[in-house]
């Protein structure tokens, strides 16, 4: 009952639209306490791991075995009983925003389009996706995630902060839904319309500079690196956009940013204005027309957005929001050390 009560409490904190960043780093430890407390004590071997496991940055999304070597770590839905897989959605939902939820929620949905459409494939499952601890969510620095095909999610907490909710992948096959009850559906749409509206009002002497391939590559170029660097400054600058573009390219970086709660995603966009958006550039590569293979990147001095639309007649998605130093809370973990060290 105490643990009903714990997780109503944390759905209410949720709704509230006043809390501040600070406190949904306390609302993702509480969703994480009542989840965990909710497993057996071999669920918990599964499920916890230390914050500096190597398997945190050992992200993908492909869809791994899922058993033997190259298995995803965690605890998978199909593991859970009915009320903790509720508690592992209400983990989930203390990290994303409501559309944010709902795009997670329709990408696992898609594995059971393509067991479907391929013949009832066991490695389609819609409830082969895996949630893992790294560290302890009662103390001020820990981790969660939330992966399975088509999606990576990450967030790791600093100081009783969200310092990371990066890597964050999304992608969607198909990309439209052209049968069935759910015909039509798009999971990933404001990713793909907002970037070609800003694509198609580039002038020609816009295009020489923002269209860096004729062809599209086939996949995003990081793919699952637990690192990224710059991929140059290949592309239209932010500044030598008109402001009818300007306001469409930050449209687009809202697009992937407010897939995480609204003040988190605050703080991000925050920290991306700060970082310059005059040295934020955009780059298109392949087609402008829907069906054609297509490519982008929108990369600032901290973060890279990279989204790719080739595969399957351009309706497999791909897309990808990183951080160059704060992937994995890298660069605020880096520094509590070096604090923890000059106090020692």
């Amino acid at each position: 009952m105490k643990q009903i009560l714990t997780f109503f409490l944390a759905l209410f904190l949720l709704a509230d639209p006043a809390v501040k960043a600070h406190e949904a780093a306390e609302d993702m430890a509480t969703a994480a306490q009542v989840w965990l407390a909710s497993l057996s004590e071999e669920q918990k071997k599964t499920a916890i791991f230390e914050l500096n496991a190597p398997a945190r940055e050992d992200w993908h999304f492909v869809p791994r075995p899922f058993e033997g070597e190259g298995v995803r770590k965690g605890v998978t839905l199909k593991e859970m009983e009915a009320d903790q897989r509720h508690l592992a959605y209400a983990l989930l939902t203390s990290g994303l925003s409501h559309r944010g939820m709902l795009t997670a929620t329709q990408i696992m949905s898609l594995e059971q389009v393509l067991w479907e459409m391929e013949n009832e494939d066991p490695k389609r499952d819609t409830e082969m996706y895996y949630v893992s601890i790294y560290g302890n969510p009662l103390a001020k620095n820990w981790a969660w995630a939330f992966e399975g095909h088509h999606m990576s999610l990450n967030f790791t907490i600093i100081d009783g902060e969200v310092a990371s909710v990066t890597p964050n992948f999304f992608a969607s096959n198909p990309g439209v839904i052209h049968d069935g009850p759910r015909r039509g559906l798009k999971v990933l749409a404001r990713e793909e319309e907002v970037a070609r509206e800003l694509a198609k009002s580039l002038s020609k002497k816009q295009r020489k500079e923002a269209i860096v391939e004729d062809k599209a590559p086939r996949d995003i170029l990081t793919s699952a690196d637990p690192m990224v660097e710059s991929l140059g400054d290949a592309g239209i600058a932010y500044g030598d956009l008109k402001e009818s573009q300007q306001a469409k390219l930050m449209e687009l970086i809202n697009v992937y940013v407010n897939r995480v709660r609204a003040e988190v995603a605050e703080d991000e966009l925050t920290a991306i204005t700060e970082a310059g958006l005059d040295k934020i550039v955009f780059a298109w590569a392949g087609g402008m027309e829907p069906k054609e293979g297509h490519y982008y990147r929108v990369q600032g001095p901290t973060f890279l957005l990279e989204y790719a639309n080739t595969q399957n007649g351009a309706e497999h998605v791909h897309a990808v929001w990183r951080d160059f130093n704060g992937d994995f809370g890298r660069d605020v973990l880096k520094e509590h050390y070096q604090k923890s060290h000059q106090v020692e």
